[in-house]
């Protein structure tokens, strides 16, 4: 028998090629078990391995996307209502700050009651057999000492130096840990004798105390991320890394609606229902985040965010999360549409297929699939270094009245319709819609394209038609970049031609990241690009970024502006409820670096968010939150869609068995008559 396979297999050629490609063609590329079809289970897409799942050092979407329904916090921004607001998470009520003598503050958080973390082998530490443990206001201490930690590399360390004694207790550990013995002490232990941090109290297991040296409003914010999450001292003791044992950057512990199950940051990650989160185990106490919200904001009724019959339920509706990570957009995508994904971003090489005019195409409707539009609490900008000789404050007049003509040149609604699908809206200011401050009706000098007025403004800067005096050619300037890809290059290209129409030569710098930030660092670039996203949803967080203090020290502002009134401004403002006062403060703000311009405002994105018609009462935020136990999947209707969109094509597996029957026909009956 096997030598007549052998001899049918030489003489059919590349039979088994086209038998491969064939079945190939009539298989399924369903990336799940079939058993799953029909599971409530929420499907997304993750594109880069996160660094770390440690929520004290976690600082990206990615990872905040995993961490965020594991790590529940003290308070957590409402899902529905726009402008964003904060309410109650473990946290009683929202504290007011508390002004105590020599200028201190202080917020009390008085804890929920009956809060206990997620099953974990790690509480065993604490005596055997424990799975668990009640939540107490130690865990809240022992966090913020792990971001204090210099050890730990927080990237948020700076946002709680004003807590009393932070950054003491940094120079204590740095300064204990010189002794091996102290440095071989389990990580609490070596808390227990660095400590304590003045600032912070637990005078009962249930009552947490923050005091600060200094007022700081938008503390409060910070209560809402997972960087002062309730994280148990017996899981970071735990995962070390020894003896099989993950890190704790890999095997987070928490309390929130759900833990993590499986963890395979290359490929898959899952996240199931935590059986002990308090909505689950305390439904009578109708906690404001463990059950859907009544209120939101105008039309949410009639997208479905909103309803009488919603109002009130337990959350959360979704058993499992499973993250698939997907390195290629366009396969992602393509997934999408066979219903294997619940959401999507629109890629840009789909996008005029996707979108046509402003609306869904009609084969998109056709599927049942919906679009939300969200603005990004983000803005894009082109910056000028303000301690340049040619663009920045050395240059006095001339250098001002260049950065404005500048500005004058750039088109950002062309640049976003020829760059971004029309997928934004033309900044005006520093601040995005939805921000305190931010006024639709504003319209920034600037930022409207007059290349008459701009060549006037350089002619009264001394370079008539671009040309500089003391070389008589077209005055040379440089824009850095780490930008490398074609299409990056492009878009930088279309800005240099927009000043080149004034007759300016700006050089285009391209570098590796780590050269050009070391140029920034150095305050040796000239002109840039640069982006921001919101922490949080207040005008301190973008207004910031233009201060003195944070052109310190490689801090954030990049244009090295300074400017004594602005500054004095910013110190009034951020310490101001939102009201008529502090938005006349902010305007005065936005007038200083209108004239300035340090920054060429250009983009605020907006997001275009598809799903699927089974994702029930999903509303896209505009900043990283998570919403994941807000979300519903009919999984049911999935499965049934998924079925008919992914029927086997099974016709080129007959056309290609009977074309490999007429090959070996032949030769089959070569064989039985020679057999013969």
């Amino acid at each position: 028998m096997t030598l007549v396979v052998r001899r049918l297999l030489s003489l059919s050629g590349s039979l088994p090629v086209f038998v491969v490609l064939a079945v190939l063609m009539s298989c399924s590329n369903n990336p799940y078990s079939e058993k799953d079809d029909d599971v409530n289970v929420l499907y997304t897409v993750y594109s880069e391995a996160p660094k770390t799942l440690d929520p004290a050092v976690s600082y990206n979407v990615t990872s905040h996307s995993i961490i965020g329904p594991i790590n529940e916090t003290l308070v957590e921004y409402h899902y529905l209502k726009r402008p964003y607001e904060l309410m109650p998470g473990l946290a009683k009520e929202i504290p007011e700050p508390n002004v105590l003598g020599d200028g201190r503050v202080s917020y009390r958080f008085a804890l929920r009651e009956g809060v206990i973390f997620q099953n974990d082998p790690s509480f065993e530490l604490g005596g055997a057999g424990k799975r668990t443990r009640k939540v107490v206001a130690d865990d809240y201490v022992f966090e913020f000492m792990r971001v204090a930690d210099p050890g730990v590399n927080s990237p948020v360390i700076h946002i709680f130096s004003k807590i009393e004694g932070f950054h003491d207790f940094g120079v204590r550990l740095l300064e204990l840990r010189k002794d091996p013995a102290f440095k071989a002490m389990p990580v609490r232990e070596q808390y227990q004798k660095a400590g304590p941090i003045e600032g912070l109290r637990a005078p009962d297991d249930y009552t947490f105390e923050v005091v600060l040296t200094a007022p700081y409003p938008q503390l409060i914010f910070w209560f809402a991320m997972p960087f002062t999450a309730a994280v148990p001292w017996e899981a970071v003791q735990y995962y070390d890394g020894n003896d099989g044992r993950p890190r704790f950057a890999d095997h987070p512990v928490g309390l929130g609606p759900y833990r993590m199950t499986h963890y395979d940051k290359q490929f898959r990650i899952v996240l199931e229902r935590n059986e002990n989160w308090y909505g689950a185990l305390h439904p009578e106490w109708k906690a404001p985040g463990a059950v859907y919200p009544g209120e939101g904001e105008e039309g949410d009724r009639a997208k479905g965010y909103q309803s009488d019959e919603l109002a009130g339920r337990q959350l959360p509706f979704i058993d499992r999360i499973e993250f698939r990570r997907e390195k290629e957009a366009v396969p992602k995508f393509n997934k999408f549409l066979q219903g294997y994904y619940d959401k999507s971003g629109i890629t840009k090489e789909s996008f005029d297929k996707v979108i046509q005019g402003n609306d869904l195409s009609p084969e998109m409707a056709s599927m049942g699939v919906s679009l939300d539009r969200v603005v990004q609490l983000s803005v894009s900008y082109i910056g000028f270094n303000m301690v340049d000789a040619l663009v920045g404050t050395r240059a006095g007049d001339r250098g001002r009245k260049l950065r404005q003509a500048m500005s004058l040149a750039v088109d950002a609604d062309e640049y976003i319709e020829l760059f971004l699908n029309g997928r934004g809206v033309p900044a005006q200011s520093v601040l995005p819609p939805g921000i305190f401050g931010n006024d639709p009706e504003y319209k920034n000098e600037f930022r409207a394209v007059d290349l008459e007025r701009a060549r006037r403004l350089l002619v009264e800067g001394g370079y008539p038609n671009g040309i500089d005096p003391a070389t008589d050619q077209p005055l040379k300037l440089r824009f850095d970049t780490a930008a490398t890809s074609a299409t990056q290059l492009i878009t930088i290209r279309y800005l240099v031609d927009s000043w080149r129409k004034l007759g300016l030569d700006v050089e285009v710098k391209s570098t590796t990241y780590n050269k050009f930030q070391e140029k920034v660092d150095n305050r040796v670039h000239q002109i840039f690009q640069w982006g921001w996203v919101a922490d949080y949803p207040d005008p301190e967080n973008f207004l910031f970024l233009l201060t003195a203090a944070m052109a310190d020290k490689h801090g954030p502002n990049s244009a090295n502006f300074r400017n004594a009134e602005f500054d004095a401004l910013f110190a009034e403002m951020k310490s101001r409820p939102d009201g008529d006062m502090r938005r006349s403060i902010i305007e005065e703000m936005l007038g200083i670096l209108e004239q300035e311009r340090p920054w060429i405002e250009l983009v605020n994105p907006v997001s275009y968010v598809l799903f699927h018609e089974w994702v029930n009462h999903y509303k896209p935020s505009g900043f990283e939150i998570s919403t994941l136990k807000y979300q519903g999947i009919d999984s049911k209707r999935r499965g049934e869609l998924r079925r008919e969109w992914n029927v086997p094509v099974m016709w080129p597996v007959y056309v290609l068995l009977v074309i490999a029957i007429a090959i070996i026909a032949p030769g089959v009956l070569s064989l039985i008559r020679e057999r013969q």
